[in-house]
């Protein structure tokens, strides 16, 4: 069996909080914003992760990427606990994960070229590389991503929100990374222009081999590039299963709500199809539910859901869910 390029093991992240105008020997309250979470990431396979905003998804991201220390668990990459890395393992790392941000604009540096900027990475880890070809690799690059080489020298404000996702790509790619991380890389994006870098994306994973962590909080751009999914509430797994199982016969409650909030094409099938309603709030982390936190939302919720934590339980062949009352639900037939 090969082995995983990417573990998390029972990660969890937690954050001391203040409150506002509180003494500085008060003891600060604990802030859970990931518990117990763990997958495997194969080579070369897509995961996608989803949830509603404020579920952990970043904050997951950056524990895999080192940028926020884990409270708890391991996150393993190629076998190697990331905690225990020393300081050139860590660099290592940092060249082998490479992560894509939400806002575009605002992840590059204002004062530096679109050359500048794509080159950055391969300047720090490969110091020796000769100029020329740093440019060579740099135009190489853009013209791969969908961008004029002849652009090179121009800054960041002088392009579109969508060709600054594209300098974002080259400049996390420039380096050969095992592993992308795209923390919502398309929510800021046109509709139109969500398409074409998700269609980028699906054909750079496919012709590098890439490893790929794909956040997002709408279905219906997760399934089009995922291989498996992942979805999150308030820092917990609730579901995981392959793409095709998931959004066709999603187990969980939450996952069915999710699914039921993407509308369908069709509308006389998009007014006809019965759907779950996901009523109230998301509750505040600071102050998570027992049990199962999604019990206060949840429309099969019982008085045993305040109990213990609910443990993932395998329902299918690479399919779990965190729910002791789930049953699947056949999308296709709800959606006529």
């Amino acid at each position: 069996m090969m082995q995983p390029i990417l573990s998390l093991q029972d990660v969890s992240v937690t954050f001391d909080v203040r409150r506002s105008g509180s003494w500085p020997w008060t003891p600060p309250m604990k802030l859970q914003a990931v518990s117990k979470v763990s997958f495997d990431l194969a080579p070369g396979e897509c995961v996608g992760v989803v949830g509603e905003s404020g579920s952990g998804k970043s904050t997951l991201a950056r524990a895999v990427i080192g940028t926020v220390p884990s409270s708890g668990g391991k996150v393993l990459f190629e076998g190697k606990d990331l905690a225990s890395m020393d300081a050139l393992t860590r660099r290592r790392h940092r060249r082998d994960v490479q992560m894509i941000f939400q806002d575009p604009l605002a992840a590059l540096n204002p004062r530096m070229t679109v050359g500048e900027i794509i080159a950055e990475p391969l300047i720090t880890h490969e110091p020796k590389t000769p100029r020329s070809e740093v440019r060579h690799r740099v135009q190489e690059l853009m013209e791969r991503v969908g961008l004029l080489p002849n652009l090179i020298n121009r800054y960041p404000h002088e392009f579109s929100g969508g060709q600054c996702q594209r300098i974002g790509i080259a400049r996390a790619l420039i380096v050969k990374p095992k592993l992308l991380i795209c923390d919502e890389p398309v929510s800021a994006l046109d509709v139109s222009v969500q398409a074409q870098v998700v269609n980028l994306l699906w054909e750079l994973q496919r012709d590098m081999g890439l490893s790929m962590i794909f956040i997002a909080h709408d279905l219906s751009v997760v399934k089009h590039i995922s291989d498996r999914i992942v979805v999150m509430y308030l820092g917990r797994l609730m579901e995981t299963a392959s793409s095709e199982v998931l959004m066709t016969r999603p187990s969980h409650p939450y996952t069915q709500a999710l699914i039921a909030s993407v509308p369908i094409p069709d509308p006389r099938k998009e007014k006809a199809r019965k759907r779950p309603i996901l009523e109230g709030e998301l509750p505040s982390p600071l102050a998570p539910p027992s049990g199962c936190v999604f019990r206060t939302r949840c429309p099969k919720a019982q008085a045993a859901c305040a109990g213990d934590r609910p443990p993932m339980l395998e329902v299918g062949k690479g399919h779990a869910v965190a729910c002791p009352f789930a049953e699947a639900e056949d999308v296709l037939a709800v959606a006529g």
